[in-house]
């Protein structure tokens, strides 16, 4: 029996407000020497329309123009651009090796890289600051840093950082899988997606499996020297990179990964994230949750998906939390029976409700 077309997909796809459209501008913005990293950035919608700051995902992750199609482009100007490693940024782990591209490459730097842009081209007064995933991370972070340059702030799929949330996505019942491969002896993405959580676990030996995180940045770290180290290596990023690209949509795609099983985007997306993940993200555990008091006067708006597996919904609930505590409670706080990605169809419809509903600067 063929059961093929009970297969649906929840992925966006008449649902856009806003027809693609074509950069204004692109270009390189030097951020750093030694090495020389350099933003690469779009421009999207009208010359002297509002500002969006775009946060992509990751860290890691990149831009795409379809991410300009949240915005009326005859209201809003939308940056778009690749954080430091990424994407077309220059240096990327892939190109030129992790040493350049991971170096200077920290929480701070993004932040600073968000100021230079900025300056760069000519947002003297608020913006909007409209992020995912790590998006979200990195939005709070600067909000929090730089309120006075904010008018709103515009959240998807909420990510905190805290170590458990690493360890529900990475590490789940990965020390006990091999003699119990489908038992539930801890919390993890795992329990939704087993087949594709195989995949992740098995690059790791089994005596290795108790800290997963660990394990695959010590694969990252080494220097290959020979086509077998080479090929060891990507296998290793693909796996790290597909897992994560797979499990973000709550209907994930049979077979087909898109950029998450392109060698060249898994080598620095996977590298990038394993570095500041090791790292904690370069944030103290409760940073953004004990900081959130300086968001006074900067609305707050939050879509997080029912079903999302890569930032359960707990994370936007943590927020919301701790925004209430502030006195400080979010102006729009969506649940779409969605997952992770931005691409979740229910998710494109209340980001871009809220984009099309913001007060006019």
């Amino acid at each position: 029996m063929d059961f093929s077309k009970l297969r649906t997909t929840s992925k966006v796809t008449t649902e856009w407000s806003y027809p693609q459209g074509q950069p204004l501008r692109t270009g390189w913005l030097r951020v750093d020497t030694a090495p020389d990293h350099e933003l690469y950035w779009e421009e999207y919608g009208r010359a002297d329309g509002e500002p969006v700051m775009f946060l992509h995902g990751g860290p890691g992750g990149a831009c795409a123009p379809v991410m300009s199609r949240f915005f009326d482009p005859d209201r809003y100007r939308v940056i778009l651009f690749d954080q430091r490693g990424c994407g077309k940024s220059r240096p990327t782990v892939a190109a030129d090796g992790p040493d350049k591209a991971l170096a200077n490459n920290t929480t701070d730097h993004l932040v600073s890289d968000i100021n230079a842009l900025r300056e760069a081209l000519g947002i003297s007064g608020k913006m909007h600051v409209f992020g995912g995933s790590w998006g979200s991370t990195l939005a709070l972070v600067y909000a929090i840093r730089h309120p006075e340059k904010v008018a709103s702030l515009i959240l998807r799929g909420i990510f905190l950082g805290r170590k458990e949330d690493l360890l529900y996505m990475y590490q789940g019942n990965a020390a006990t899988y091999q003699a119990q491969p489908y038992a539930l002896t801890a919390p993890g993405a795992y329990i939704t997606y087993p087949d594709e959580w195989k995949a992740f676990v098995e690059v790791i030996a089994p005596e290795q499996r108790g800290d997963m995180m660990a394990a695959y940045k010590a694969i990252f770290d080494t220097v290959p020297t020979t086509d077998t180290e080479r090929a060891a290596q990507l296998k290793a990023a693909l796996a790290w990179s597909v897992w994560e690209g797979t499990i973000s949509n709550m209907i994930p795609a049979a077979e087909d990964a898109g950029k998450f099983g392109e060698a060249e985007f898994a080598l620095s997306f996977a590298q990038i994230e394993a570095h500041f993940f090791a790292h904690d993200l370069f944030l103290k555990e409760d940073e953004i949750t004990d900081g959130v008091a300086a968001l006074t006067g900067v609305p707050v708006h939050i879509v997080h998906g029912r079903f999302d597996q890569v930032c359960p919904l707990t994370q936007g609930s943590r927020l919301v939390q701790a925004l209430e505590a502030a006195g400080l409670p979010p102006a729009t706080y969506v649940i779409t029976d969605a997952g992770h990605s931005a691409m979740e169809a229910q998710t494109v419809i209340a980001l871009t409700a809220i984009m099309d509903g913001l007060p006019r600067l």
